[in-house]
């Protein structure tokens, strides 16, 4: 239960530790307007995060979940990194692409914290709910470290709990896995 619940933490304190600061990111380091370029860079990043749910839910029907979790995790990794070091329209992209990778985190990790158990669904549910705290959290630990050492090393801190997160692919054991399609072979 407490591994789920730091679970659920880690995905919203990393989802609003990277979205709430984008637009200062982008007019700190590369003089990008943030009311209009920041602005429709973090519009985009909530779209592309629509997509990546979409499209989440057609590789649920082909890949076990974990392997999902795992793969866009690392590919949300890799954009982080992307979108601190690289030049203004690449950042821009990357931070978008970060919501379409991001997207598919939590309802993985919820699915499987409740597959983990036989009862108490109820219980467990209202705990993970409790993890939203971490969306609270997370962006002030960003701006702080962003204040002391600078915002690329505030928004490289979100590797730590999207490091936790994929370690939970490994990790979780669900009684049931996914229901996926199967060839013809299988």
């Amino acid at each position: 239960v407490q591994l789920f619940f730091l679970g659920i933490f880690a995905y919203v304190g990393a989802e609003q530790g990277i979205a709430n600061w984008i637009s200062q990111f982008l007019s700190t380091y590369h003089d990008l307007d943030p009311q209009t370029i920041g602005a429709r860079t973090v519009s985009s990043f909530w779209l592309f995060m629509t997509l990546g749910a979409l499209l989440g839910m057609a590789l649920l029907k082909v890949l076990d979940s974990r392997t999902v979790l795992k793969l866009f995790t690392v590919a949300t990794m890799i954009a982080l990194g992307i979108a601190v070091f690289g030049a203004a329209d690449v950042s821009r992209w990357a931070f978008i692409s970060i919501g379409f990778f991001i997207s598919v985190m939590w309802s993985i990790i919820f699915s499987l914290a409740l597959n983990s158990m036989s009862d108490h669904h109820g219980s467990f549910s209202g705990i993970l709910v409790t993890g939203i705290i971490g969306g609270a959290i997370m962006p002030v630990i960003v701006g702080s470290l962003g204040d002391w050492f600078g915002l690329r090393v505030g928004l490289l801190s979100m590797l730590i709990p999207l490091g936790y997160i994929l370690s939970i692919g490994f990790w979780a054991d669900p009684i049931i896995t996914n229901e996926r399609i199967r060839s013809h072979g299988d």
